[in-house]
């Protein structure tokens, strides 16, 4: 009988099964470049609509580009990372760079209030949404900063109905 140190790999039968909001779980590394949060807009409409998610489309995909315009911005590598997960009925959009935490206190404030004044409109999406949203230090390997948005699906699915459609042609 032939001794092998390599297990044989075991045998997995396909899944045909199509996707459902619960096997949501992805993973996006991006190019910080200018292009990259339409890619991942893009990139998010389709894994929604494939896990039967389209009723979260809209602040789904304006959490996602908030999110990845502000990474594209503050990494200070070439790469940033984006995560999407569904659980618990809520969509979970986490965005890495590589901006490290100051450890001057003033220098510190001051590039917090810089990047909270750039996710305003994050803010406003998720408070619209019950949802909440936030940023601090990534405690993953390889450090930097990590920003979040929680989206409850309920909520988020009634997001823009109360909004005014259509504004009234001005008249001269």
């Amino acid at each position: 009988m032939p001794i092998s140190r390599c297990p044989v790999a075991p045998t997995f039968p396909a899944d045909f099964s199509a996707p459902v909001p619960e096997t949501l779980a992805y993973n996006l590394t991006l190019p910080a470049a200018l292009a990259s949060p339409a890619l991942a807009r893009t990139t998010t409409r389709e894994l929604l609509k494939a896990h039967g998610l389209h009723d979260m489309l809209d602040p789904a995909l304006q959490a996602v580009g908030e999110l990845t315009a502000v990474a594209a911005q503050f990494t200070e590598t070439p790469n940033f990372h984006v995560s999407l997960r569904y659980r618990a009925d809520t969509l979970r959009v986490i965005v890495y760079d590589s901006h490290p935490r100051h450890t001057h206190p003033q220098l510190a404030a001051a590039c917090d209030t810089r990047r909270r004044a750039a996710l305003r409109v994050l803010a406003c999406v998720c408070r619209s949404c019950d949802g909440s949203w936030g940023f601090g230090e990534a405690h993953e390997p390889g450090g930097g900063t990590r920003m979040w948005a929680r989206l409850p699906r309920t909520s988020a699915a009634a997001y823009g109905i109360h909004a005014p459609r259509t504004l009234a042609p001005m008249t001269a």
